[in-house]
C-alpha cells in the first residue's frame, strides 16, 4: 500500500470555537455549550456531559458555531491526561455550540476521507505530536495551528474509506451494544425497584406484597419500614468482600495488568490506560483478591460506586483502591447484589459512609458493613427472574471487550499501511 507525507493542514482544516461569555450560562435552555466533558477520551466518542449544571447558553452567537449531525470535533484543552487527540462526533442537529476549548475538523473531502480522518487524529501517531507541543501549563493546551502542523501518512482516498468504514461498523457495533445494555440494566433495576424498594415482590399467592396488604414493620437503620420477617444483614455476612493492593507495583513493558479505581468506568474497565505489572506482583495480589469471572468490582475511591461484574472468561489483571466481592462463589444471589448496589438504599449508606477531606474514599470495613435488606428466598426468587436479563448484559459486555481488543490491534496496521482492507470486506 502506498502511503503519502502530509502536514494536517493540507488534508484538513481546524476551527476553534466560540469565546462564549458566562453571563450567559444557564440550567436550562434551547443550545447546550460543548466542553471537554463531551468527550469520553477512553473509548473515542462523544458523551453527554453529566458533570456541571449551567450547561445551557442563553447569549448571541454566531450560526457557523451551531454545531451538525456528524460534525467531528476534537479538544484544545487537557483536562485529563490522554484527552488531547480524542476525537467525537456530534449526534444532532442544532442542539450543541461549539466553544473555544472545542475544534471543528472538516476534512478536504477529495484528499481525506471523513471516517478516517476520525480515526486519523486519534490515532497513536498524532496524539504524541500534540502530547509533545502541547504548552506546559498546569492544564496543557493545544490549538488549531498545531494540529494542523501534524505529520501523517495517509493512503489513497479509496482505501481510507473502506479504512473508515470498516473501523465505523466495529465502533458502531460496540455502540449498539451499549444502548442494548443501558436499556436491559433499566429493565433490572426498574424490576428490582419493584420488588425491594416498593416490596411488591410476589407474595404466597403471587400478588404484590406490600400492595396486596403485607404486614410492615419499621427499621431503625434503613429508617423505613421493611416487610416483616426481613432483616438487615451487613454486606460482608451474605458475600466474602475483599480489597486489593494499596501498594504501587512497578511498571513492566509487558506482562498482566494493574487495573485501579480510575481503569473502572460504569461501562466496564479501560485497559488503555492500564499498565503491566510483573508476574511476580501479579501473584502476590492475587493470593490475597484474585479476580474471577462473574465477580463484581467496586470503585472505593474516586468516583465511588462505579461497579462492574466481570464478563472477562480468562481474567488476567490484579487490583488495586478497589473492593472485591466474590459473588462468582454465591451466583445465586450474584446479580441481587449487584443490583443492589445501584439502589437507593446503598446510595443513602454511601453518602454518610464516605471519609476523607481532600479525597474521598469508602473504606473496607465500610463495604463490609453496608446494610442490605434482606430475605433469602426472594433473593434468589429475584435472581432467577433477572437472569436472562443480566446474563444478555454479560455476554453484550464481553463480546465488546473482544470487538474492542480487535478494533484496537487492527487500528494502528491499518494506519500505517501494514495490512490493508479487502473491497469485498468493506461492502458488507
Amino acid at each position: 500500500m502506498k502511503l503519502t507525507r502530509y502536514k494536517l493542514g493540507e488534508i484538513l482544516n481546524v476551527t476553534r470555537g466560540a469565546s462564549l461569555s458566562g453571563e450567559f450560562y444557564a440550567t436550562e435552555g434551547e443550545y447546550i455549550r460543548l466542553t471537554c466533558g463531551n468527550f469520553d477520551y477512553q473509548n473515542n466518542c462523544f458523551k453527554e456531559n453529566k458533570s456541571k449544571d449551567n450547561l445551557y447558553y442563553v447569549g448571541d452567537f454566531r450560526s457557523e458555531f451551531l454545531m451538525e449531525e456528524g460534525d467531528i470535533i476534537t479538544p484544545l484543552t487537557e483536562q485529563a491526561i490522554g484527552l488531547l487527540g480524542s476525537t467525537a462526533i456530534i449526534p444532532e442537529s442544532g442542539k450543541y455550540i461549539q466553544s473555544q476549548d472545542v475544534a471543528k475538523i472538516v476534512c478536504k473531502e477529495d484528499l481525506l476521507d471523513k471516517n478516517f480522518a476520525f480515526y486519523l487524529i486519534s490515532s497513536a501517531l498524532v496524539k504524541q505530536q500534540l502530547s509533545a507541543a502541547a504548552q506546559q501549563t498546569k492544564i496543557r493546551h493545544t490549538s488549531p495551528d498545531k494540529i494542523k502542523d501534524c505529520t501523517v501518512w495517509i493512503p489513497e482516498l479509496s482505501e481510507q474509506k473502506r479504512i473508515g468504514k470498516l473501523l465505523r461498523s466495529i465502533d458502531s457495533k460496540i455502540e449498539r451494544n451499549r444502548q442494548i445494555n443501558q436499556n436491559l440494566e433499566a429493565m433490572a433495576k426498574q424490576l428490582y425497584d419493584y420488588w425491594f424498594v416498593q416490596f411488591d415482590f410476589p407474595n404466597e399467592e403471587g400478588k404484590p406484597y406490600k400492595s396486596s396488604g403485607g404486614e410492615m414493620v419499621w427499621n431503625e437503620k434503613l429508617k423505613r419500614e421493611i416487610p416483616k420477617e426481613w432483616e438487615i444483614r451487613p454486606l460482608n455476612s451474605l458475600i466474602t468482600v475483599k480489597d486489593g493492593t494499596h501498594e504501587s507495583p512497578k511498571q513492566q513493558l509487558e506482562g498482566r495488568y494493574l487495573i485501579t479505581s480510575k481503569h473502572l468506568l460504569s461501562s466496564g474497565i479501560d485497559y488503555n490506560t492500564a499498565y503491566y505489572i510483573s508476574a511476580e506482583d501479579y501473584i502476590a495480589i492475587n493470593k490475597r483478591s484474585q479476580v474471577e469471572t462473574n465477580d463484581i468490582l467496586f470503585s472505593m475511591i474516586g468516583t465511588i460506586g462505579n461497579k462492574y461484574l466481570v464478563a472477562e472468561k480468562n481474567v488476567n489483571f490484579a487490583i488495586k483502591n478497589m473492593a472485591l466481592l466474590k459473588t462468582s462463589k454465591s451466583m445465586h444471589i450474584m446479580y441481587f447484589l449487584w443490583l443492589y448496589l445501584s439502589s437507593w438504599d446503598y446510595k443513602h449508606y454511601e453518602f454518610n459512609a464516605i471519609s476523607g477531606s481532600i479525597q474521598k474514599f469508602l473504606s473496607l470495613d465500610a463495604m463490609r458493613n453496608i446494610p442490605v435488606p434482606f430475605n433469602y428466598d426472594i433473593a434468589v426468587a429475584f435472581n432467577k427472574q433477572v437472569s436472562n436479563i443480566c446474563q444478555c448484559i454479560i455476554n453484550l459486555k464481553e463480546e465488546n471487550i473482544q470487538l474492542i481488543k480487535q478494533r484496537n490491534e487492527l487500528l494502528p496496521l491499518l494506519m500505517n499501511g501494514q495490512v490493508s482492507v479487502n473491497s469485498d470486506l468493506s461492502d458488507d
